[in-house]
């Protein structure tokens, strides 16, 4: 696996590390290296030294530094030079380069690979609101045959007419970062669906879902009944889609309803009236309970974890405990 040193001036590689961690998970091969008011280059050049050694693999190495010609840089580049076959430096860190980056190394096994992949990622990070005032640029131009435009004709399968689920997720903050980062790279949809009637019916909560959507992914958000639907509708056949429900209910509500949910990620469950505390993210009250286990009857499988890093926790014991925690309550 590819080495990743972070390196800037002053703390600010070892809170963008962690930034990292909470949205995609602890990483392994991957140190941040600061430079502090009290030190010089050599000492920064010690730290990246110290940090190499401890990664598997020494060949192939990554350092995102905070400043072209800085300090950070600079010494980065100066190890670079006995490495420019296999090494790579990009410049410019932000948090979307080190999530792709991350990201990147499950498919990408050369450091100067990744840094050229993660250079569009920097950039489409970079935005503004009002989106006025962003630069106006050229739509590209299509390549091949036309695209059709306009709505799909009811009836028209496209593919094999079935909708492709690639992830189902509970997880009560909805579309968020560990979402649109994290679990967008891991499972790939071309298109995240919140199903929630009340968030349905509530145009800022969907106009600011719609907006947080990675870019290449469209988000839209639909009420239960919608969901049925599209499920049944032979015109999604082609999509991928990455479904995201506020609670189980609602989950179960769709599995009723025919949407074909094998897996359910529970990712987090906030904490509210009426529920207790099962792990550092989930909370849970007793209609909770009641529809994870009739989801488990009807032979759904939970993968329960917050990132795709993170170690599966057992569904079985968490709901014991959610349990015993509510009968005392």
């Amino acid at each position: 696996m590819v080495g990743i040193i972070l390196a800037s001036h002053g703390q600010f590689a070892e809170g963008i590390l962690q930034s990292g961690s909470m949205i995609f998970g602890e990483q392994e091969n991957v140190k941040a290296v600061t430079l502090m008011p009290s030190e010089g280059p050599d000492d920064l050049k010690a730290k990246m030294e110290e940090a190499i050694a401890s990664f598997e693999n020494q060949d192939e190495v990554l350092f995102l530094v905070d400043l072209w010609g800085g300090t950070p840089f600079n010494q980065a580049n100066n190890l670079f030079e006995q490495h420019k076959d296999t090494w790579a430096i990009v410049a410019g860190m932000n948090l979307p380069m080190v999530i792709e980056a991350y990201a990147s190394r499950f498919s990408m096994e050369s450091a100067q690979e990744i840094a050229a992949h993660i250079l569009e990622t920097a950039k489409e990070g970079v935005r503004i609101k009002p989106e006025e005032l962003e630069p106006k640029t050229a739509a590209p131009a299509a390549a091949g045959e036309a695209q059709p435009q306009g709505a799909i004709p009811p009836g028209t399968v496209l593919g094999d007419g079935k909708l492709k689920i690639v992830l189902a997720r509970i997880d009560s903050r909805l579309l968020h970062g560990q979402v649109a980062t994290a679990w967008t790279k891991s499972v790939l949809p071309s298109r995240i669906i919140v199903v929630s009637d009340a968030v349905a019916k509530d145009d800022l909560r969907k106009k600011l879902i719609e907006q947080a959507a990675p870019p290449g992914v469209k988000a839209n958000v639909v009420p239960i009944s919608k969901m049925i639907e599209v499920a049944k509708d032979p015109r999604f056949g082609n999509t991928k889609a990455l479904l995201l429900f506020e609670n189980p209910e609602d989950m179960l509500a769709a599995i009723n309803g025919g949407v074909d949910i094998k897996e359910v990620n529970v990712g987090s469950m906030a904490h509210s009236v009426g529920k207790v505390v099962v792990s550092k993210v989930l909370s849970m009250g007793n209609e909770d309970v009641k529809a994870f286990e009739e989801m488990k009857d009807k032979g759904v499988s939970f993968d329960v974890r917050k990132v795709p890093n993170d170690s599966r926790d057992n569904m079985d014991e968490i709901l014991k405990k959610a349990k015993s925690e509510l009968a005392k309550a």
